[in-house]
């Protein structure tokens, strides 16, 4: 794919799952390369609600993937395949 990849993470100040997530993001980058965007859900209050319950959330290219907990292999392999996944497909069994 010719296009670099979009990650955006969605968290907040103080929040050890979005560091944890972060973590794993930037292992993931050295990899992988993409844009990373990170918004603060504290920003305005249409991002408080929609993510206050589920953050950390991440999106790759405006699809939602992961939320609460990223998981690094799955992550890679997201970004690898060259496509969006539909939201949530994190949950689902190998």
């Amino acid at each position: 794919m010719n296009e670099q990849r979009e990650v955006i993470l969605y968290g907040r100040p103080g929040c050890h799952l979005c560091d944890e997530a972060r973590a794993v993001i930037r292992r993931v980058a050295a990899v992988h390369p993409f844009a990373l965007r990170e918004r603060n859900i504290e920003e305005s209050d249409e991002l408080l609600r929609a993510y206050l319950e589920r953050i950390p959330v991440v999106s790759i290219d405006g699809v939602e993937r992961f939320e609460l907990f990223v998981d690094e292999r799955r992550f890679a392999a997201a970004l690898a395949a060259g496509r969006p996944f539909r939201s949530c497909d994190a949950a689902a069994g190998d």
